[in-house]
């Protein structure tokens, strides 16, 4: 019961801090008329997904830890697995997004106000939303889940592997549906970060200045620390996938999986705001100008 306590107050905490620092980065960004560039705009996108994202489990969870039932209607848990599909995905490529608005951003500087116009940020936006919409909603669709293997899931939320132990019948088209999923909203965007990074690098080191060079890392830092600590978890995942299957402990989807699960789903949202707040100038002295701004209007 102890244990119980002190992972719910963990959680809790960690929740409580993911809305405040998410709303803090969102509020800061649209208030402020110097972060009103193509850079914060997708950092504000990041927040929304990260501050949604975190709510579509972590209230579950906290609820069911002193629950006696721990139940979820089949249309919860669908709403719930579609809402995580859609956020989750479009994280994958708005990091490919804020990859390519760093390396135009430095390999073409005096271009970056025109090739990262809004129209541009507005296309990017409704391609990513849309595109992951599409992919998570739409084969699920056209062939609905038929569960029939039980009723109870080993998971602490319903994500899709966990949620193809109970399908019935063959699930080839699903396994195919995730992987060309995997294919498009994991690994090429991974591919096209780890490109764009190539570039800015190359382009870093043609710096004659010192401090010139510094200051190019240091605008890179912030998203290079949060692509590791995302797909760190998803390698960490996929391994434990993999070695539950490769050494035959059943069919049922691996119990560490789902400790694992947590990481991206409640400790990654709470941490990409403070690592972009706490290493970024620009937003800490916007956070100081509206404070300043707030608390002379309330003298007045």
């Amino acid at each position: 019961m102890q244990m119980r306590i002190l992972l719910f107050v963990g959680l809790l905490l960690i929740y409580i801090f993911t809305i405040l620092g998410n709303s803090f980065l969102i509020c800061t960004v649209i208030l402020s008329p110097q972060l009103h560039t193509a850079m914060y705009y997708f950092l504000c996108n990041l927040s929304f997904i990260d501050l949604f994202y975190s709510s579509t489990s972590v209230p579950k969870i906290l609820f069911d830890m002193f629950s006696k039932h721990r139940r979820i209607s089949i249309i919860g848990c669908l709403t719930q697995m579609y809402f995580g599909l859609i956020l989750g995905n479009t994280e994958y490529v708005l990091l490919a997004v804020m990859s390519y608005d760093r390396y135009i951003a430095i390999c073409f500087p005096l271009h970056y106000t025109v090739i990262m116009s809004w129209r541009t940020c507005k296309y990017l936006t409704v391609i990513m939303w849309a595109g992951n919409f599409m992919l998570s909603v739409i084969p699920t669709t056209l062939k609905p889940f038929v569960f029939c293997k039980g009723n109870k899931l080993n998971h602490f939320a319903c994500e899709s592997l966990a949620l193809l132990e109970l399908v019935c019948g063959d699930i080839s088209f699903y396994k195919f549906i995730l992987f060309i999923g995997s294919l498009f909203v994991l690994f090429l965007p991974l591919v096209f970060i780890i490109i764009s990074y190539i570039c800015i690098i190359i382009s870093i080191l043609k710096i004659n200045s010192a401090d010139g060079r510094s200051k190019a890392f240091s605008t890179c830092a912030s998203h290079l620390t949060v692509v590791f600590i995302l797909y760190g978890s998803l390698v960490f995942m996929l391994y434990g996938s993999c070695m539950t299957t490769y050494t035959g402990q059943g069919k049922q989807y691996s119990s560490n999986i789902k400790y694992i699960s947590i990481i991206y789903g409640a400790v990654t949202p709470v941490l990409n705001p403070f690592i972009y707040s706490l290493r970024n100038n620009e937003v800490k002295t916007a956070f100081r100008k509206l404070l300043t701004r707030y608390s002379a209007s309330r003298s007045l």
